[in-house]
C-alpha cells in the first residue's frame, strides 16, 4: 500500500503549481506584448509605397532554393539580413511570382537586375527565372542589368536584359563547365588505410578517389558528355539572348589574349567589343541614367525604385481561408538522411510524414513532389518511395518536378510517380549503388596498436580497427549487387522499360534532363507550374488551389527568426562577412558534416557526388 503524500508536501506542490502557472502567464504576456508591438511597427505608416513608373530592383542575394532551411535565430541574424548576406536563401517561387506580378503591375515600368550578391544556384533554376524574365519583356517592359563584375551564373540572367551595364573597371567571367576532384589512393597507401569499396555501376565514380589517383576513362567519358550537354544549353540560351555566336562566349587562351590586346588590356572594353555588355557606366552614371528613365526617388537622390524584398512583402498573396480542392506541393531538397530532419532537408521519417499529411488531407486531390537531391541513404529513399506509392493507392496522383538535380536516391524517390517533369539541365539518373568501409588496422599497427579478442560469429566485433575477411566482403558486395538489381527493376517497372534497357543507361551514369527525356527516364521537360497543371489534370480538377505542405514553424519560432533577421540589417558588416580562410574551412566542414551524417542502417547509399556543376 502506498502512503498518501504528507500535508506539507501537498502544500509545496500546490505552491509550485501556482508559481509555475504564473511564470507561464508572465512569459506569454511578455511574448504576445512584444508580438503586438512588432505587428504595430510593421503595419505603421512607414510601409513601402510604389510610385508610378517605378523600377523593380531584383537585388538577389545568396542562394536560390526550392525550400529554405530551418535556421536558429542567431544564424538568421548573422546570415540573412533580408537576403543581402552571402548565406541567405531566396525561394525560387518568390522570385518567379514577383517577376510575373510586376509584368502586369502598371506601377512598374522597368526591371533592374542587380546580381552582385547572387552566389549559389543551379542552372535549371536560372532557366526558370529566365522564362519569367522573357514574359516580363513580352509585356512591353524593359529589363536592364547592372554589375561591377559578372560571374557565369550572374551573366546568364543578365543576358536576358535589354541593356547590360558594366562598370568601366569591371569584367565578365565566362569559363565553361569543369569537373575536377582530389584522389587519395597514394595518401591512403602511405597512411596504410584500407578502403573497402562495394559498388555496382561502371560510371558510379563516387568512390574513385579512394581507389585511384586519377579519373577513370569511363568517368571522364561520362563527365565530358554531360558537361558538353549542359554547356550547349547554357551557351545556346545566352548566345540567343545576346544575338552573338556561341563560340564568342568562351575563348581559348590564345583567342582571349588576342581580344584583350585589341582592347588595350582593358577587360571592360573587351567585354564591349565582344558584345557581352552594351554600356560601361559607373554607379553614379547608372543612377543618372535611371533617373532619366523612371524619375527621381522622392525620398532621396536615387531613381524611383522598389526592391525585390519590399515588393514581395507588398504583393505576396494571403492563403485562401476557404477550403477547396488543392494540389499539394512537397519539397524534397538536399541529401536524403534517416529519421526526422529540419525544414529544407530530407528525412526518411519527416518527408514521409509530409506525404502522409497530404494523403489524409481531404482537400488535397493531387501532389507535386519537387525533388532537388543528389540522393543519400538507400533505406530512407525507400521509406519515402513507399509513401509515394501509398498516395497513388489512395487515388491521389503524384507528379514529380525535378529541380537542379534528382539523381541516385533522388531518382529512386521519383521513379514511381505517375508523371515526371525535368528541366533541360536537370542532373538526373545516376542509377547505381555503393558502400564503403575504411579500416585502419595497418595504420594502428605502425603505431604499435593492435586489436585482438574472440567472438561467437563472423559479424560480432566488426570494427574499423580490424581487417575485413574475404567472406564478409563477399556478403557486403552481394547486398550491393542485390540493391542495384532492385534499383533497375524498380525503374523498369515504373518507366515501362525492360531491365536490359534500364541497365544500359544506368551503371551510375548521370544524364541531363534533355537527354533523360530521350532515354525515357522522364516524361516531359517543364517547370513546377507545368507539374502542378498536370497533377490537377490527372486528378480531374479544374478549379483548385496550391499549397506547400511543410513542417511549419511555431508562432514563437517565426517571430524570433523574423525579429533577428530584421535586426541583422543593423549589424556591422564585419560581423557577417566571411574571410577567405573561413570560406575554405566552411566548405571542408560542410563536406565532413555531410558524410558524417550518412547513417543508412545497412551502410548502403544511393548518392551522386558527381552532381555539382
Amino acid at each position: 500500500m502506498s502512503a498518501k503524500p504528507s500535508l506539507t508536501k501537498r502544500i509545496f506542490l500546490s505552491i509550485w503549481k501556482t508559481i509555475n502557472g504564473l511564470r507561464k502567464l508572465v512569459l506569454n504576456i511578455i511574448f504576445f506584448g512584444v508580438l503586438a508591438i512588432f505587428l504595430a511597427v510593421v503595419s505603421s505608416d512607414d510601409s513601402v509605397k510604389i510610385e508610378p513608373n517605378s523600377a523593380l530592383v531584383l537585388n538577389l542575394g545568396g542562394s536560390i532554393v526550392d525550400q529554405k532551411r530551418q535556421v536558429d535565430p542567431l544564424q538568421a541574424a548573422l546570415a540573412e539580413s533580408k537576403g543581402n548576406k552571402v548565406n541567405a536563401e531566396i525561394l525560387l517561387a518568390d522570385i518567379i511570382y514577383v517577376i510575373n506580378n510586376a509584368a502586369s503591375d502598371k506601377r512598374i515600368s522597368t526591371l533592374v537586375l542587380d546580381l552582385s550578391r547572387l552566389k549559389h544556384t543551379g542552372i535549371s533554376k536560372l532557366e526558370s527565372i529566365g522564362i519569367a524574365l522573357e514574359n516580363f519583356k513580352a509585356s512591353g517592359k524593359e529589363i536592364v542589368a547592372i554589375g561591377n563584375y559578372y560571374n557565369q551564373k550572374q551573366y546568364f540572367l543578365a543576358s536576358y536584359a535589354n541593356t547590360v551595364y558594366l562598370n568601366p573597371k569591371g569584367s565578365v567571367s565566362l569559363d565553361g563547365f569543369s569537373r575536377y576532384r582530389q584522389y587519395y589512393k597514394s595518401a591512403l597507401d602511405k597512411l596504410k588505410v584500407k578502403a573497402h569499396v562495394f559498388r555496382v555501376g561502371t560510371f558510379k565514380s563516387a568512390v574513385e578517389p579512394y581507389l585511384r589517383n586519377d579519373m577513370s576513362a569511363a568517368a571522364k567519358q561520362a563527365n565530358q558528355e554531360l558537361l558538353d550537354d549542359l554547356w550547349q544549353s547554357y551557351a545556346g540560351i545566352v548566345a540567343k539572348n545576346r544575338d552573338i555566336p556561341e563560340d564568342n562566349l568562351v575563348l581559348n587562351a590564345e583567342e582571349y589574349l588576342t581580344q584583350l590586346d585589341k582592347a588595350g588590356g582593358d577587360s571592360a572594353q573587351m567585354a564591349m567589343s565582344m558584345k557581352w555588355v552594351d554600356e560601361l557606366a559607373t554607379t553614379d552614371q547608372f543612377r543618372l541614367s535611371m533617373i532619366d528613365k523612371v524619375g527621381k526617388d522622392k525620398q532621396g537622390d536615387s531613381f524611383n525604385k522598389v526592391s525585390f524584398y519590399d515588393y514581395l512583402t507588398l504583393v505576396k498573396p494571403f492563403p485562401n481561408p476557404i477550403p477547396q480542392d488543392t494540389v499539394g506541393i512537397i519539397v524534397a531538397k538536399g541529401t536524403i538522411l534517416n529519421g526526422n530532419q529540419p525544414a529544407g532537408e530530407i528525412g526518411g521519417e519527416s518527408t514521409s510524414e509530409l506525404l502522409r499529411k497530404a494523403r489524409f488531407d481531404e482537400n488535397v486531390k493531387a501532389v507535386v513532389l519537387r525533388v532537388d537531391s543528389p540522393g543519400g541513404s538507400a533505406f530512407a529513399s525507400e521509406q519515402i518511395r513507399q509513401e509515394v506509392l501509398a498516395l497513388k493507392q489512395a487515388g491521389k496522383p503524384v507528379v514529380v518536378s525535378m529541380g537542379s538535380l534528382a539523381a541516385s536516391g533522388g531518382y529512386w524517390i521519383s521513379a514511381s510517380a505517375d508523371y515526371i517533369f525535368a528541366t533541360p539541365t536537370t542532373l538526373t539518373g545516376s542509377i547505381g549503388i555503393f558502400g564503403m568501409i575504411t579500416t585502419f588496422e595497418d595504420s594502428l599497427a605502425t603505431l604499435g596498436i593492435h586489436t585482438d579478442g574472440v567472438s561467437t560469429s563472423d559479424w560480432a566485433g566488426l570494427s574499423v580497427t580490424r581487417a575485413l575477411s574475404p567472406q564478409v566482403e563477399a556478403v557486403i558486395q552481394k547486398h550491393i549487387e542485390h540493391g542495384y538489381q532492385e534499383f533497375i527493376d524498380l525503374v523498369a517497372t515504373s518507366r515501362d522499360m525492360t531491365v536490359e534497357q534500364v541497365d544500359k543507361i544506368a551503371q551510375g551514369r548521370v544524364w541531363s534532363g534533355k537527354k533523360a527525356l530521350s532515354l525515357g527516364l522522364v516524361d516531359e521537360l517543364g517547370e513546377l507550374d507545368n507539374a502542378v497543371t498536370k497533377a490537377a489534370a490527372l486528378a480531374d480538377i479544374e478549379v483548385y488551389d496550391t499549397k506547400v505542405i511543410e513542417r511549419e514553424l511555431s508562432t514563437e519560432e517565426k517571430f524570433i527568426q523574423e525579429m533577428f533577421a530584421q535586426a541583422a540589417q543593423y549589424l556591422p558588416e564585419s560581423m557577417v562577412k566571411q574571410t577567405t580562410l573561413e570560406k575554405v574551412l566552411s566548405r571542408w566542414t560542410q563536406v565532413i558534416e555531410e558524410f558524417a551524417a550518412f547513417d543508412d542502417p545497412n551502410g548502403v547509399y544511393l548518392y551522386c557526388d558527381n552532381c555539382n556543376y
